[in-house]
């Protein structure tokens, strides 16, 4: 699916523990949130016509490219979502309509002294991964497709495949559904430049408020080897959703599983 007119957003810290492993809690020290388990913010990683290091279309699919410099990157496994847009005559943003869902890698440099989430999230073609396929989404809210839903991610290294993510539910999003539908429409008409955050509804106003969004809605906990394993080249990236009622957390395809593969180079 082409999204080069799509804008694109990430959600920090929608997963517990993510930020704590990932070393980026002290970046959001002075960002108050309205209950203790919200997200910290939404982050932009493509603006579609920009003139910023944004505006390179960062999404690939079977190639992940590390930047030039020596930088410590890890995949951050994740559930994207491609959100129709609904604005008011004020190009305030009333409503998200949820499309389709599939896997995503939101692959984040570990960057001392960057000012913005968004400076550790694009350097360049193919640093971002998304699924082969999508899942339609009946509806965004309990009882629906995504309920059943897991997501998972390995990395194989010297033939040895290790688990990068913990298997994790859907449902273990801290915020989910109309919680994190609500909260997103309010990011993006309230959110304001501070600290690591940037002013969201500026992006869009500047992306000449584009029909469609593809939101990342957060990075699962990272197992042992995540935590503690920055990635190489010539390692290959598997992030993995499959419908628990069908499928198991391996690399064979069928109807209900999306599969990320990609290769670092």
């Amino acid at each position: 699916m082409p999204l080069k007119d799509t804008i694109c957003f990430g959600v920090a810290g929608n997963f517990a523990h993510h930020l704590e492993q990932a070393g980026e809690l002290e970046d959001f020290k002075n960002v108050v949130t309205e209950t203790a388990d919200a997200p910290k913010g939404i982050f932009p990683f493509y603006l579609p016509n920009s003139d910023s290091f944004l505006g390179l279309y960062s999404i690939g699919t079977n190639i992940l490219t590390l930047p030039t410099y020596e930088a410590n990157a890890q995949v951050e496994p994740e559930i994207a979502v491609l959100f129709d847009i609904v604005y008011n005559d004020a190009n305030e943003v009333i409503d998200l309509v949820a499309k389709q869902f599939t896997t995503f890698n939101d692959c984040t440099i570990r960057k001392e002294g960057a000012k913005k989430i968004s400076e550790k999230k694009s350097w360049g073609e193919n640093s971002k991964g998304i699924g082969d396929k999508w899942i339609a989404i009946d509806s965004f809210e309990e009882g629906g497709v995504m309920d059943n839903y897991h997501l998972c991610s390995f990395v194989k290294r010297d033939d040895i495949v290790y688990p990068y993510g913990v298997d994790a539910p859907l449902l273990g999003y801290s915020y989910f559904y109309t919680r994190l539908k609500n909260w997103l429409i309010d990011k993006m008409n309230t959110q304001k430049d501070f600290g690591p955050l940037e002013d969201i509804a500026l992006h869009l106003k500047n992306s000449a408020y584009p029909k469609q969004a593809l939101i990342s809605i957060g990075a699962t906990a990272y197992a042992e080897f995540g935590e503690h394993n920055y990635l190489q080249s010539g390692d290959e990236i598997y992030v993995i959703a499959y419908d628990t009622r069908s499928d198991k957390a391996d690399f064979t395809e069928s109807e209900s599983k999306v599969i990320l593969q990609q290769k670092v180079q």
